[in-house]
């Protein structure tokens, strides 16, 4: 009669550690596996697992993360205009534009190109 594996159970500790090993360069996860008597498939679920992937600095972490929408300014909206616009800058170059656009992005970039 064929006596019936006990099931065991691991750390979180144990479960890093073991799956520390397996990222060693040149150390199969098989071996590591063979070495703990641990089925190597539970070994991979391991590795997949965030919790297990290391204490180090470039172990994975989340972080959380909230999305906001940008501050409207009530009562405020760009002003934009239509029509062509030529603008010479004091260093002799020339901004052309025609169409829609908005103003305070011009003068924005007018600022920039223009010390």
């Amino acid at each position: 009669m064929k006596k019936k594996r006990q099931r065991r159970s691991w750390s979180d500790e144990d479960k890093r550690r073991i799956v520390g090993q397996t990222r060693v360069p040149g150390v199969s996860v098989s071996q590591v596996a063979r070495r703990y008597d641990v089925n190597a498939n539970q070994v991979f679920n391991w590795r997949r697992d965030p919790r297990f992937c290391g204490a180090g600095d470039d172990a994975m972490r989340f972080l959380p993360v909230e999305i906001v929408q940008d501050p409207v300014v009530q009562g405020h909206e760009p002003e934009t205009s239509s029509g062509t616009i030529e603008i010479v800058l004091g260093n002799g170059n020339r901004i052309n534009l025609s169409g829609a656009f908005d103003l305070d992005a011009v003068i924005r970039l007018v600022q920039a190109l223009n010390p």
